[in-house]
């Protein structure tokens, strides 16, 4: 059984997904990739991408607080960025974080992301 996880404090899905489904039948949470919207402006956050991972993060945090989760819950990463130059950047911004028991991640460049950002994060969580 899945249950679909929304919350108003993280942009909402400009497209037919949701932002996270967590699958009862093994605590785990599969995070829809978040970008650095305002949730409440649905605007992009930053001009940079270590700003525009800033808001990514605090989107990602609000979806996993909204699933009863955090930052210790999450066992996969995957980062998209739009040009790996940036790579330090995020990392370091993403390292705040994670402080102790960083998950598994993959970084990936892609050629665009949605609405021309730099960055876009997603997760996978399981309950404990």
């Amino acid at each position: 059984m899945k249950q679909i996880i929304s919350t108003d404090s993280a942009p909402a899905a400009i497209g037919p997904y949701s932002q996270a489904i967590k699958v009862a039948c093994s605590n785990m949470l599969f995070c829809s990739g978040q970008i650095p919207l305002n949730p409440q402006t649905m605007e992009v956050v930053g001009e940079t991408a270590a700003e525009q991972c800033e808001q990514v993060m605090k989107n990602v945090e609000s979806v996993l607080k909204a699933a009863g989760l955090g930052f210790a819950d999450v066992v996969k990463t995957t980062i998209f960025l739009d040009d790996l130059a940036d790579f330090a950047a995020v990392n370091e911004v993403y390292g705040k974080y994670f402080p102790d028991k960083q998950p598994a991640r993959s970084t990936i460049e892609v050629e665009r992301l949605p609405l021309d950002v730099m960055v876009e994060v997603e997760v996978i969580a399981i309950e404990k």
